[in-house]
């Protein structure tokens, strides 16, 4: 099967990000607050089991374990060295347990799970029907679902600065609102709500910009990219097709588009739904969606 992602590429990048996330990820923390918030739709419900998928460094996962200390929270990751770093969240007086494995295949079993937080994760997949689909079967009946991915308008203008100087692509796509909430429904997921949030970040040129995505471990994973070095021509046309942006404060923006969503398995006895059977029932235009700018 043809993929947009090179997932190999994806788990040497955020191995070599480790140690330098968090000190990077300013924008990941903000919408992880944000996205844990959605966990109140539990109200007084305490989970036996939660999964944190594409753990990271383990900040949500810690903070999971200390809203339900009785539950067993479990950090998942595909790259062993960000579970490393999530160890100094997981102190002896909120344990969390940490898994090395993927989300396109999880390592548990059905209806196991009566939880699914996963934050900025998904926009490395590429079949997220099939991804949601896992999900739903881990996932016990009435479990909860919150997830958060990038939209396409992140990095627009770093896309746009390099196309300008270059025909190979140089960043990622990521599906848009509506490809995501179809996502959800053709997996058999009750009643998603779907959340858009757009962050402007500044910085005070190119370079520090293309420094903090290799900071993070959010570097160009296409297929398709280009698999040897970008000369310094290309990347000083880049720059230059960025410069005309700079603004009155003297930095260059950077536009980062977040999707969030929640929803819900369905109760026992709902039919599975599989990537490609005609099983949507309620067209996307039906999902609520709120749209925010940040």
């Amino acid at each position: 099967m043809t993929t947009d992602f090179d997932p190999q590429h994806v788990r040497r990048a955020f191995s070599r990000a480790a140690s330098s996330y968090d000190a990077a990820a300013a924008l990941q923390r903000e919408v992880e607050k944000r996205l844990l918030e959605s966990l109140d739709y539990l109200e007084a419900r305490q989970p036996e089991v939660v999964l944190d998928v594409g753990s990271g460094t383990g900040h949500a996962s810690a903070a999971m374990k200390k809203r339900w200390p009785k539950a067993q929270v479990i950090a998942l990751d595909m790259a062993e060295p960000m579970l490393r770093e999530s160890k100094k969240q997981a102190g002896w007086w909120k344990p969390f347990t940490r898994v090395c494995g993927d989300a396109r295949a999880l390592p548990l079993l059905d209806q196991s799970v009566d939880v699914i937080y996963s934050n900025l994760c998904l926009q490395w997949v590429d079949d997220l029907p099939a991804v949601f689909a896992g999900f739903r079967r881990a996932l016990k009946p009435g479990g909860l679902l919150v997830c958060s991915t990038f939209g396409p308008e992140t990095l627009i203008e770093l896309r746009d600065a390099f196309a300008s100087a270059d025909d190979t692509p140089h960043v990622s796509r990521f599906p848009p609102i509506a490809q995501f909430g179809d996502a959800l429904m053709m997996s058999g997921f009750r009643d998603p709500v779907l959340d858009r949030d757009l962050f402007t970040l500044t910085y005070r040129d190119m370079d520090a910009l293309m420094r903090e995505l290799r900071a993070i471990g959010a570097t160009n994973a296409r297929q398709d990219r280009r698999h040897t070095l970008t000369g310094r021509g290309r990347f000083a046309a880049a720059r230059a097709a960025y410069e005309p942006l700079r603004r009155e404060d003297g930095t260059l923006p950077s536009s980062w588009e977040v999707i969030y969503a929640h929803a819900w398995a369905p109760e026992a006895g709902a039919p599975i739904r599989e990537h490609g059977h005609d099983v949507a029932t309620v067209p996307v235009s039906a999902i609520p969606i709120r749209r925010r700018t940040t």
